[in-house]
């Protein structure tokens, strides 16, 4: 993913001294997020070093209404002078991708010179237009700028354009305690999504269009847009206003990564890093898209979409993998194509397949959305059930169970293993979960299930090769410790030293060769705990506990996604404490920088989960079988929480605090769900329930 055209720049000169924070005196500086009216705002008192003070702020918005614009407002006021001021506003096409660790295998890989190449520049009065193209794939990228000044008169205007940059220059006369006001309105378009000769008027149209509907009212509609937001899927946390803020930060990020055209999915560093190449993980499917699914259905719909979209590619890769039939999804990718080029911790982590097809099933049971398995999900479901057909094999020394060699679970601490626990579970349902779809589609759907064989060409007995292959997978067990193995080998090989282990070597991946992790028991995060949660009937309450008990003191949480599911599942064994913690890490993760990577990029799964950490750790949400409950209880540190969810089209808002909970029926004719088993249903009639806990 590149970094595009450089739209932001807007450089202050006071007479000939250049406005920077590098150099003079900062007498004054604040910098806020503004969530709840979605906007960015920088306060400052700078003195020059000739002496010059000057006021600046400055507010910079991207539209959630208006997808391709962002604007910007600069007031300049000066407090001790008069004199000539100089505003530059620049287009600067010279980017590149320039986050680069050696090192570091998160981060991103060397460009060299494949950065966007400016093809074309239009630079009319106070207006530019810069397009710009991929060097290989000829992708094309158009970027229009609009400047005004709304405050202050311009004795001079001017523009110029050098090598790969255009700039529009304002010369004013400044004077004391009267401010001056720039507003530069920025948009983009894409090769990807419209025709590349009309990517120059369309950029330059909707500059035009912000410019006359003007900052304060695209800041508005920004407001209008973040408060509907806010109502519907705020989190408010009554005693803990710390993990509050961490809280809505999350949900505020994750709002504007969403995807909304299912041709895209959410990266990793969402869009604030070059981390990670920009790469869509299966961090979506397990960890966001139950967040969109129970708070913006549509953009949980258009994410699975996507998954779709790139279906095409999935077969492709099954094929260079040696699988005559069924689809692989990548590792990594954002066109399709697999982009990770470590196999033993990328390629090999078939159980993507089955996080795909887990994402299908929550999304219909949250929405009642069965169209999209008529649509799109019976195809993704049968394709990538094929592969785990393909991929495993009847062993004889196992009893004639059906294993999986040579695969990599979600902890990457342990690679190339096999019969890898959480992988064998999440295939076994997967392949039964194929299996009773495909019986069902047959019944209450025949002409989409005929369609849909004959585009794919299944046959009745590959059906019956996954229910076969579902009742006989191999699930590793230690009778003696009554403990699941992470896999085969786990238990033949030695604990990690922690106590020998100072914190500076932490995470290990960055001070110990894989090969040396890979001999031990230690857990970037654990299979098995994630196992549990995603497919919790599959275990008693003892034998989690008991699992529980054995993974947690040999996992690191080098893992950004790790302790949000610790968190969860901590809630429903009844290990509280725990649960508080691991949540505690989760929430503030970014915003307190804990794994010292921040600068990096934002953890865009983390801060899902830790949204989860909370709806289905403390209020112990579930859905199963098309049935919403709920388990709730109130942390000790808390004296009360509220949230709401959508659950097939109605909005359910949910109170706890340490004595009772409410529901209460926000929007919708109706909703069923249960509460500690038992039944509750809303309606007109009975719009609140509010229900004792012991």
């Amino acid at each position: 993913m590149l970094n595009v055209t450089d739209s932001k720049i807007i450089e202050l000169y006071l007479g000939k001294e250049r406005f920077s924070l590098l150099n003079g005196k900062v007498l004054k500086f604040k910098r806020t997020l503004d969530m709840e009216k979605g906007y960015l705002l920088r306060e400052m008192i700078w003195r020059s070093p000739l002496g010059k003070e000057v006021k600046i702020t400055l507010k910079r918005l991207v539209s959630l209404t208006k997808r391709h614009v962002m604007a910007f407002q600069h007031q300049i006021e000066p407090l001790n002078f008069s004199g000539i001021i100089t505003i530059n506003s620049s287009l600067n096409g010279a980017v590149d991708n320039h986050m680069h660790e050696e090192e570091d295998p998160r981060y991103s890989a060397s460009l060299g010179d494949l950065g966007l190449i400016v093809t074309n520049k239009m630079l009319e009065n106070t207006k530019a237009v810069m397009v710009q193209e991929t060097l290989r794939s000829k992708l094309s990228l158009a970027c229009a700028m609009e400047n005004c000044l709304t405050k202050g008169s311009p004795f001079a205007t001017s523009n110029e354009q050098t090598g790969d940059s255009a700039k529009v220059s304002f010369q004013l006369n400044g004077e004391i305690n009267k401010k001056i006001v720039l507003e530069k309105y920025v948009a983009y378009y894409t090769s990807r999504d419209y025709p590349v000769n009309k990517l120059p008027e369309m950029a330059a149209g909707m500059v035009e269009e912000a410019r006359l509907i003007g900052f304060q009212d695209l800041l508005n509609e920004q407001n209008k847009y973040c408060q509907q937001f806010w109502d519907n899927s705020g989190i408010t946390v009554e005693g803990d206003p710390k993990t509050e803020q961490g809280l809505n930060f999350n949900l505020f990020q994750l709002m504007q990564v969403a995807g909304c055209n299912g041709q895209t999915g959410i990266p990793a560093k969402g869009l604030t890093s070059e981390g990670y190449d920009g790469h869509y993980f299966w961090d979506t499917e397990i960890y966001m898209v139950p967040v969109f699914a129970a708070l913006f259905p549509e953009e949980a719909r258009k994410l699975l979409e996507y998954r779709f979209n790139i279906l095409h590619h999935a077969r492709s890769r099954a094929r260079e993998l040696s699988h005559k039939k069924g689809a692989l999804y990548p590792w990594r990718t954002i066109a399709g194509e697999e982009g990770s080029s470590y196999f033993p911790a990328g390629t090999a982590q078939y159980h993507i397949n089955a996080a795909i097809a887990h994402a299908i099933n929550k999304y219909i049971e949250m929405t009642g959305d069965y169209s999209f398995m008529l649509d799109y999900g019976a195809e993704i479901l049968f394709e990538t059930a094929r592969l785990w057909e393909d991929l495993g094999d009847y062993i004889p020394s196992k009893g004639n169970k059906f294993c999986y060699n040579e695969v990599t679970g979600p902890d990457e601490y342990t690679a190339l293993v096999n019969n890898n626990c959480y992988t064998n579970y999440m295939a076994q349902w997967h392949l039964q979960y194929a299996y009773e779809t495909a019986h069902f589609l047959k019944q209450k759907h025949p002409d989409t299930y005929q369609r849909l064989i004959e585009k794919i060409v299944l046959q009745d007995k590959e059906i019956e090769a996954w229910r076969e292959a579902a009742e006989n997978i191999y699930i590793p067990y230690d009778q003696k410790l009554k403990v699941h193995p992470q896999d085969d080998g786990f238990f033949d090989k030695k604990i990690w030293d922690f106590s020998a282990t100072s914190a500076d070597k932490y995470p290990l991946m960055l001070h110990y060769h894989p090969l040396v992790i890979y001999r031990y028991q230690v857990c970037k995060q654990s299979d098995m705990i994630l196992a549990q949660l995603l497919l919790e009937d599959n275990f008693t309450l003892e034998q989690k506990r008991r699992d529980y008990d054995y993974y947690e003191p040999i996992t690191t949480h080098d893992s950004s996604l790790s302790p949000s599911i610790f968190s969860i599942v901590a809630s429903e064994i009844g290990y509280f404490e725990d649960a508080y913690k691991f949540y505690t890490m989760s929430v503030r993760l970014d915003l307190d920088n804990l794994l010292k990577d921040t600068n990096y990029g934002l953890h865009m799964a983390n801060m899902a989960g830790s949204w989860l950490c909370v709806v289905k750790g403390f209020a112990g949400m579930r859905t199963k079988g098309g049935q919403l409950s709920f388990n709730p209880y109130c942390p000790q540190n808390w004296q009360g929480y509220r949230f709401r969810i959508i659950f097939k089209g109605s909005r359910l808002e949910v109170s706890v605090n340490s004595n009772k909970v409410s529901y209460k029926l926000f929007e919708g004719d109706k909703i069923s769900f249960f509460h500690k088993g038992q039944k509750i249903v809303l309606d007109a009639g009975r719009e609140q329930a509010d229900c004792e806990l012991p």
